[in-house]
């Protein structure tokens, strides 16, 4: 018997917890499936035998998908903030995501195949609309809020005038 996590976030799908894991585990680094647990016996979703939960981590956070059925979707109220430190890297995590089935939204956002929201944040984004010269930081904010999937040249760009 494992001991969970003091504090694990709890993500609700329509049977669909297993797949998502096993993406999530495969796409970002510090991420893996810890467990797979079958259900006792049958509940409102499924059957004995299904994939009821799956213990995984994303990035270092733990997390449990629970396949509860379609009561309940996901929405943009709860999102994972992905720091990347360059183009490269946030133009990999933006394409993962939108290419496995997912769709993009505005200001680094998108959503997954799942319907998890993913912020893909470039340390530069986040510095820039902080800069502690608000002309600067609005500059930078204005662009940010013209992106759909973060351009950090254009932020740059933006942020020095």
């Amino acid at each position: 018997m494992t001991t969970p996590a003091k504090n694990t976030i709890c993500l609700w799908y329509d049977g669909s917890a297993e797949e998502a894991a096993r993406f999530y585990a495969n796409t970002f680094p510090d991420s893996f499936i810890r467990a797979v647990h079958h259900a006792p016996g049958d509940f409102p979703s499924g059957k004995q035998g299904d994939v009821l939960t799956v213990e995984f981590t994303v990035m270092g956070i733990p997390c449990l998908g629970l396949n509860g059925g379609p009561a309940f979707k996901h929405n943009e109220s709860f999102s994972f903030q992905v720091s990347t430190n360059d183009q490269a890297e946030t133009d990999y995590y933006w394409n993962a995501i939108v290419n496995n089935g997912g769709e993009e939204s505005a200001c680094g956002w998108c959503k997954d195949k799942w319907g998890v929201s993913w912020q893909i944040t470039p340390v530069v984004l986040i510095n820039a609309i902080t800069n502690p010269d608000p002309a600067a930081a609005k500059r930078a904010f204005d662009a940010m809020m013209q992106m759909r999937k973060i351009n950090i040249a254009d932020i740059e760009a933006a942020l020095h005038g």
